[in-house]
């Protein structure tokens, strides 16, 4: 299984008259190609994936497969059942995808042998990769590192994207994995010090809108330039921070918005930024060359 690293961005649903727009969608998809993205990873946190339909997930990943036919797509298909999380990789499936990014149940709670069991019946329901997704802040779980170093003993979890804002749990899993198995920063402002700690990389909200300048992020970071990384990371910040000043993808359609690509437009229970919002991204964007 090829390992994924470098940049790959959590792709939006636009929308519009609330419905999927889709000519939009691939106008975003060939800007991320073009900018040389590592790999894209559609029906995320970021796509608003809890409220699509069964036949809007599936053209959005085919119309991603069909724009990214080179490079790793990383599709999002976890929920808090085992039962319907195997029904969202057996529908995505044939739509090609190189990996499943599966999320820590949510709601439910589970202790950490329930994660384990969790994680091990869904890999075992697939021949693809699955990236485990740690985002306590969504799920009210965290997965600790002696958890995370336990699923990368199973063959096909192939990497995490941790997202839980604890460097010392990331390093953790870093310095404890097994050859081959990838440590993703799941926020944009982590990306430079996960990578430096020996990370491989980012799943990132701010590259939907600075592909180019996340790609020559991460690619310096992997290139051992560390000053000339730092100082993009530096340049960056402003827009890493507006990007979540409210819930995800709000702040960041806004921005995408604000530079002609798609609309602002959210489904409920997610709603449009408000005006600080939509100036915070003003400013944070100013001086990037979007």
């Amino acid at each position: 299984m090829m390992k994924i690293k470098g940049c790959g961005t959590a792709l939006v649903t636009p929308f519009k008259d609330g419905k999927v727009d889709f000519e939009s969608y691939r106008v975003l998809v060939r800007r991320q190609v073009e900018a040389g993205i590592h790999f894209l990873v559609p029906l995320g946190t970021t796509a608003e994936t809890p409220c699509l339909t069964d036949e809007e997930k599936v053209e959005l990943l085919r119309i991603t497969r069909e724009l990214c036919p080179d490079r790793p797509v990383v599709v999002g298909a976890g929920t808090n059942s085992p039962a319907q999380t195997i029904r969202n990789i057996r529908l995505l499936e044939p739509c090609g995808p190189d990996a499943f990014l599966i999320v820590v149940p949510y709601y439910n709670k589970p202790t950490q042998e329930g994660s384990y069991e969790y994680f091990k019946a869904v890999a075992a329901s697939t021949s693809k990769a699955i990236v485990v997704y740690n985002v306590p802040g969504r799920t009210g779980v965290n997965l600790t590192s002696e958890t995370t170093l336990r699923l990368a003993g199973i063959p096909n979890v192939t990497a995490v994207k941790e997202a839980s804002g604890d460097l010392g749990q990331i390093s953790r899993v870093i310095s404890g994995r097994p050859a081959g198995f990838g440590v993703l920063s799941g926020n944009d402002d982590q990306t430079f010090p996960v990578m430096k700690a020996g990370g491989d990389g980012v799943i990132s909200v701010a590259s939907n809108i600075a592909p180019v300048q996340m790609v020559a992020l991460t690619e310096a970071m992997m290139e051992g330039r560390i000053e000339v990384a730092e100082d993009l990371d530096k340049r960056l910040s402003p827009l890493f921070h507006s990007c979540f000043v409210e819930s995800n993808p709000i702040p960041v359609k806004a921005g995408l918005n604000l530079v002609g690509l798609c609309s602002g437009e959210m489904r409920l229970p997610l709603t449009e930024a408000v005006l600080s919002t939509v100036e915070a991204m003003r400013k944070a964007i100013e001086g990037l060359e979007i």
